[in-house]
């Protein structure tokens, strides 16, 4: 299992054990956008349990002006959002006096969500990269000359984390929010060609080529000036890993890769929207330019509908292409084949072989050619073999001279050299066994 599979393990697990949930009706969210919209427009912090009550009232009769029993569901749906954690309580006086209430992180988020339209256009990622480069920059200058500890966590650290995080975030940001805006389009185009077949191809066009016109204008600037603020990234890497700072190397290549992810995402997007571009043209121009009064679309219709129908398709075959040169047949190859040996072979019979004899008659050649030394003796019998096998057979020789022959030897017994590397103690030979010296 990779460390990444492990820590989405245990992100997960975290998560699951707080066990989270969410539910909200029309009601519930339209009482978090008017709190929101109560406190930013009366600039307060927070307020009263009895203005949450008269805002959710306001809101409940805008969305359901029949119900009733106002006071007792505001209570609800205000208990109901602090357990989501979609309101804090921020006076903390407990239970001694009527508590004070904002909007918490989540319930803020939900609320810009629905409220603000922020989509990424050239004019704005323009100012953000531009914002980017300069804050890169400042630390970047900050990183070459910080020596302290304290310098690295609070002049290169903190605004990695913060400043430049934030501003990747706002592109981040209205990435979502122009994918948004994309699937908008999308459904004014279905609802424009439903509504007016042929009229509607004007319209559908320019929504088609401007926003194809924008992700190509974001995506040269995500590709242009990716590239610089990646390079001062690695450089502000390199010199926290030279200082021996890991904080501050692992917040630029967090930043890196959040510019990675922005950049996939402009190549991501062109290509979807180009795919979609195509198939839309090609929808105007092969059925709603071809059926303009939809005529051929509700006789196919009308068609479908009867169930009894019976449909058949009549295609007329094309004459094959005439290929004016002369096609030589393809020999089969004979298949590769080797002819077929017993498996068992018949038993030989063969007459027993002794080393040892054979090594006798070798010895007794060597001594009967007068041979007068045990290195002469060794030499003649083991010229022969390979010099992995001469220093065994070199002892089996000794024995056997010592056996066959009268040996004698001095009291300091000179080492002798015999042929290749092999060294043995010199014997004086002075004839075999049983006849005279």
């Amino acid at each position: 299992m990779t460390t990444s599979r492990r820590n989405l393990d245990q992100v997960v697990a975290a998560i699951a054990e707080r066990k989270p949930s969410l539910e909200l009706g029309p009601v519930d969210i339209c009482f978090l956008i008017a709190l929101h919209v109560r406190t930013e427009g009366a600039n307060l912090t927070s307020l009263t349990e009895q203005q949450l009550e008269d805002v959710f009232a306001h809101a409940s009769s805008v969305v359901q002006p029949e119900a009733d029993q106002v006071r007792r569901r505001a209570t609800h749906a205000i208990q109901r959002l602090r357990g989501q954690r979609l309101l804090a309580r921020v006076d903390g006086q407990g239970v001694v006096r009527t508590g004070e209430f904002a909007l918490s992180r989540l319930g803020r988020a939900i609320v810009e969500f629905y409220l603000e339209e922020d989509v990424l256009t050239r004019a704005s990622l323009a100012l953000l990269t531009t914002s980017l480069r300069a804050a890169i920059a400042d630390v970047l200058a900050t990183a070459r000359t910080a020596e302290t500890l304290e310098t690295w966590r609070d002049a290169v650290v903190g605004p990695l984390e913060v400043t430049i995080a934030e501003l990747i975030a706002g592109i981040e940001r209205r990435q979502r929010g122009l994918d948004l805006q994309q699937e908008d389009f999308q459904a004014e185009i279905r609802r424009l060609l439903e509504a007016d077949w042929f009229g509607a191809l004007d319209r559908c066009q320019e929504l088609l080529e401007s926003t194809s016109a924008t992700l190509h204008e974001l995506n040269e600037v995500l590709l242009r000036d990716s590239s610089v603020l990646l390079t001062q990234l690695q450089d502000v890497e390199e010199l926290a890993f030279a200082a021996g700072n890991g904080e501050a190397e692992a917040a630029a290549r967090r930043l890196m890769d959040q510019i990675d992810r922005s950049v996939a995402w402009g190549s991501a997007r062109q290509r979807a929207w180009s795919e979609y571009f195509q198939y839309v043209h090609r929808y105007l121009r092969d059925v709603v330019r071809l059926d303009p009064t939809r005529a051929l679309t509700q006789r196919l219709r009308d068609q479908l509908a009867n169930v009894g129908a019976t449909f058949a398709l009549a295609y007329a075959a094309a004459p094959p292409i005439r290929i004016l040169r002369t096609v030589a047949p393809v020999r089969d190859k004979p298949p590769v084949a080797r002819p077929r040996q017993p498996r068992e072979q018949e038993p030989v019979t063969e007459p027993a072989i002794d080393p040892q004899a054979l090594l006798d008659e070798k010895v007794h050649r060597s001594l009967a050619g007068g041979a007068p030394t045990l290195s002469i003796v060794t030499a003649e019998v083991t010229t022969e073999l390979p010099d992995a096998e001469r220093f065994v057979e070199a002892g089996r020789v000794a024995g056997t001279v010592a056996r066959l022959a009268r040996v004698a030897s001095a009291p300091e017994r000179a080492w002798v050299a015999v042929a290749g590397a092999l060294e043995i103690e010199e014997w004086r030979v002075d004839g075999e066994r049983g006849s005279r010296p």
